[in-house]
């Protein structure tokens, strides 16, 4: 299983090479996951008018097939954890959450964003 980050998403629905690709591979071999939080963040964008009309489409096609992990009891008591644990090393809550969420279920993160390494125990997947 993977869990799949907002900038990760962005990319692959701005048609970006290594996004597109490593999504191909993905899918070939493991179950996909978008985190709640995700969704709210691309969803922020699309009524902020930061995605053009196609990409607004592309998004609700997307979340319409997407196997959504929400951020439950568990992933708010590990963010908690992790926003006390990285206070030297802030992260936004929205990323610290994400975090969360992939860690409580023992997931790897997919992701372009290099602060995620700072996460301790969370696998990270760049591209």
């Amino acid at each position: 299983m993977a869990v799949l980050d907002s900038s990760f998403l962005i990319d692959v629905l701005r048609n970006r090479h290594g996004a597109v690709r490593l999504l191909a591979e993905l899918e070939q071999r493991e179950s996909l996951f978008v985190p709640s939080l995700a969704v709210m963040e691309l969803w922020e964008g699309v009524l902020r008018g930061r995605f053009p009309a196609t990409e607004r489409r592309r998004v609700e096609e997307l979340f319409a097939a997407a196997s959504i992990l929400d951020f439950d009891a568990r992933a708010a008591k590990r963010a908690a954890e992790l926003a006390v644990e990285l206070t030297h090393l802030p992260l936004e809550p929205e990323d610290v959450m994400i975090a969360a969420i992939a860690l409580v279920r023992g997931e790897k993160l997919v992701t372009r964003d290099a602060h995620y390494a700072r996460v301790p125990g969370l696998v990270v997947v760049k591209y």
